[in-house]
């Protein structure tokens, strides 16, 4: 059985390939009472929208999002909510070429052995198309985290090639097309960006996200860890090839007299566990980071089979990101709000009457 069901009680289903007439998502178990309406979504989905700069994929879509269920007079009823896009700027005929090969470093070859048929339009299911319903079920999440608990999540870009931030200032991270949190670099990477794009190649990206407010005691001690769910939930965005918590490989190299995370009556001195000790929250901010491999859509010829088994040369057509990381802060953004949801209510139906523990560390 097909997998496109995320969470277990906050449940997101999403459906819908790049180029069909729609995209959407079922989420289930959403508490009754919170506000929603259309507007809430178009802030978050025009941050993750494709066409607004020259360096992103040139498609436009309006992303309007439609509630079909689940709302009565501007709130939530706990009833399960239908959000519906509509695809406005599907270009079909741009993927006729390849429709009978298989792309490297593509999921062509793969969705071919498991269900000896694919949809070759801008990639069908396994477009990033898809993440826009995670971003729309995630704004419902990132409401109700912040009214209830006063959990933040936000994102930036923490490197693109070998290019680092030399500061991070997140009144920055808004003001730029790369989510970069240094201001002052952002010329450097429109130069990178043009001479990349021009070059016809790609480049990989790292995403950092940042979750405050979040209290001790969200997520389980074996099968449900709050760190395992939430690098699953990353790892299934595409082309994530890596996630970290934390300090997460940079732990390698690290003594354990520097890792461990001391506490003082003042609170805790470091955090190198990304705020998460033996699959719970420890109170202190989640640190997440995600690897995105380079875009693997490029005009440059590339060897490759087609569904015939012969040889040919591959060259990819169509619209394209040549750094998908650059799109995707927004998106690692929503995966963590949604698996903080679901542990906050499923922290809530188990152990919601223990209520707060002395001591706790500030």
């Amino acid at each position: 059985m097909t997998l496109n069901t995320f969470g277990q009680l906050f449940r997101v289903t999403t459906f819908g390939e790049s180029h069909g007439p729609a995209i959407g998502c079922v989420v289930d178990g959403c508490p009754p009472g919170i506000e929603l309406a259309p507007g809430d979504f178009v802030a978050d989905l025009a941050r993750r929208a494709t066409g607004k700069t020259r360096h992103t994929s040139a498609r436009r879509e309006a992303d309007e999002v439609e509630i079909v269920s689940g709302v009565y007079e501007g709130r939530t009823t706990g009833t399960p909510i239908a959000l519906l896009v509509r695809n406005t700027d599907a270009r079909s005929k741009d993927y006729d070429a390849i429709a009978s090969q298989f792309r490297p470093g593509h999921a062509d070859y793969t969705y071919w052995q498991k269900y000896g048929i694919r949809d070759p339009r801008g990639g069908g299911r396994a477009s990033a198309r898809e993440t826009t319903m995670r971003v729309a079920a995630a704004v419902i999440a990132k409401k109700w985290l912040g009214d209830r608990h006063g959990v933040q999540v936000r994102g930036y870009l923490a490197q693109i090639g070998n290019v680092l931030p030399r500061e991070c200032d997140w009144a920055a991270v808004e003001s730029n097309p790369f989510f970069w949190p240094d201001a002052a670099q952002v010329p450097e990477l429109e130069s990178f960006m043009d001479a990349l794009r021009k070059s016809g190649d790609s480049v990989g990206a790292r995403v950092s996200v940042i979750a405050t407010g979040v209290p001790p005691g969200w997520g389980e001690p074996v099968y449900g860890k709050l760190d395992a769910e939430i690098a699953a939930a990353m790892m299934s965005i595409n082309a994530v090839k890596g996630v970290e918590i934390g300090d997460g490989f940079a732990s390698v190299a690290q003594h354990g007299s520097m890792h461990r995370d001391q506490a003082s009556t003042a609170g805790f001195l470091s955090n190198h566990a990304g705020g998460i000790l033996g699959g719970i929250s420890s109170g202190q901010q989640v640190l997440v980071s995600a690897a995105f491999k380079p875009t693997s859509s490029l005009r440059l010829p590339a060897r490759g089979l087609d569904t015939a088994g012969n040889e040919v040369e591959i060259v990819t057509t169509g619209r394209h990101d040549p750094c998908v990381g650059i799109r995707a802060v927004p998106i690692c953004e929503a995966m963590l709000a949604l698996v903080l949801m679901d542990q906050a209510l499923r922290h809530r139906a188990q152990c919601g009457d223990v209520g707060e523990v002395f001591p706790r560390i500030p």
